[in-house]
């Protein structure tokens, strides 16, 4: 079952969410969108689809500037109020569930950075969908800089072919998180989770894989 929510986001207004409640749920994944794509973007509706079909409700939402239809994001307070906002509906709508926050790109980011400032209540462990190391073309490190600050576990989804988080890049960094990060990657895939007709894999089964990593994760977890 699908609710439409709207939350209030101190100073900025209100913004759309929507509940999807998987049957026997056994966690709810709070999840954010990316830069470009709002909450309805047809990758993350297939992707709740999924979650929802493993026992997993999920809780997207919209941040103010894509509400609005502005094309530029918010600053980063204005996200990261917003993400705490989300995370605080859920504990409402979670009726006892384990609670996780993440999303796909610059939403797992927001989050990442939000929990790494003041940690988000109740929130068990943090997803990435293809954590944005860096942007296209300009390899580094520093957007990385936070997640030392974090003390859950932390899950990330990546493609072997993300120009916005080059492997030789992001391993290292992983690795000096030590125990609280866990990544799978998807080979030949980029940062869409998209891999070349020659790598055996459609769309579907791509969802599918993502799908069954995180709620493996999570299962380990709760």
């Amino acid at each position: 079952m699908i609710t439409e929510l709207t939350l209030s986001v101190a100073g900025k207004g209100e913004v759309s969410a929507l509940h999807r409640t998987a049957d026997s749920p056994v966690a709810l994944l709070v999840l954010a969108h990316g830069a470009g794509a709002g909450m309805r973007h047809p990758f993350l509706e297939a992707l709740t689809d999924a979650y929802a079909s493993r026992g997993i409700s999920t809780l997207r939402y919209m941040f103010p500037y894509m509400e609005t239809g502005r094309g530029r994001p918010d600053p980063p307070q204005v996200l990261h109020t917003t993400v705490r906002t989300a995370v605080t509906t859920a504990g409402l709508l979670a009726n006892g569930l384990p609670i996780f926050a993440g999303g796909k790109s610059m939403g797992g980011r927001m989050t990442s950075q939000a929990q790494s400032d003041k940690p988000l209540a109740d929130v068990r462990g943090l997803v990435f969908v293809g954590f944005p190391l860096h942007p296209v073309g300009d390899p580094g490190t520093a957007r990385a800089d936070h997640l030392h600050r974090i003390a859950e576990p932390m899950l990330f989804l990546q493609g072997t072919k993300d120009r916005l988080a080059l492997p030789e890049l992001l391993k290292p960094v992983l690795a000096r998180l030590g125990d609280r990060a866990h990544v799978e990657w998807l080979a030949d895939g980029d940062h869409d989770f998209k891999v070349p007709v020659r790598g055996g894999m459609t769309r579907a089964q791509t969802l599918e894989w993502l799908a069954d990593k995180t709620v493996g994760w999570i299962n380990t977890l709760i």
